[in-house]
């Protein structure tokens, strides 16, 4: 049922005492030009979309100030995440990361330089290598991830501790087929 002279449904648009958004307006355009379409997944997706780009930039700024760029901070963050001794084969790394073995390769190369990661002869296969996080590195990863995790505490403090709960189970299943896809 639309809206008299709207063409948006009942219910749709902020809640009670909300604030509409830019993606209210963007939503509210197509209904009014596109009235046959139901666009009503906009209202979750754009939002998503939005809040995806803003993150990016949060972290971004978070990874800068400790002079590290995203991808840094993603190969460091795998190996921290590892547990002592904080190593991985490339191989790991390219699964983690979502790159391709010669990016890797490129990315390992680069935070060695830095001293941030070491290569070490693999015990097991003489022929493999393993990518190893340096006391620089753990200092680096764990002050960036620090600051971060700060931050985006900051983002969520407009959510009480059940509603971020329910919002993580919510995306947890949107984003479920997708990670047992990959």
């Amino acid at each position: 049922m639309a809206t008299e002279g709207t063409g948006t449904p009942a219910g749709a648009g902020p809640a009670a005492g909300a604030a509409a958004d830019e993606v209210d307006r963007i939503v509210a355009a197509w209904r009014r030009e596109t009235p046959e379409l139901d666009v009503e997944p906009l209202e979750v997706l754009s939002r998503v979309a939005r809040l995806s780009r803003y993150l990016d930039r949060l972290r971004r700024d978070a990874f800068a100030a400790h002079a590290l760029e995203t991808w840094e901070f993603d190969v460091l963050a795998a190996l921290r995440r590892s547990g002592a001794p904080h190593e991985l084969s490339p191989g790991q790394l390219v699964v983690q990361t979502l790159v391709t073995s010669g990016t890797m390769t490129n990315r390992v190369d680069r935070l060695v330089a830095r001293g941030l990661v070491q290569r070490l002869p693999d015990p097991t296969d003489g022929r493999s290598v393993r990518v190893r996080l340096t006391a620089e590195g753990t200092a680096a990863v764990d002050a960036a991830l620090a600051d971060l995790v700060q931050a985006e505490h900051r983002l969520l403090a407009v959510l009480p501790p059940p509603d971020r709960r329910e919002l993580a189970a919510l995306l947890r299943r949107v984003t479920a087929p997708f990670e047992q896809r990959s």
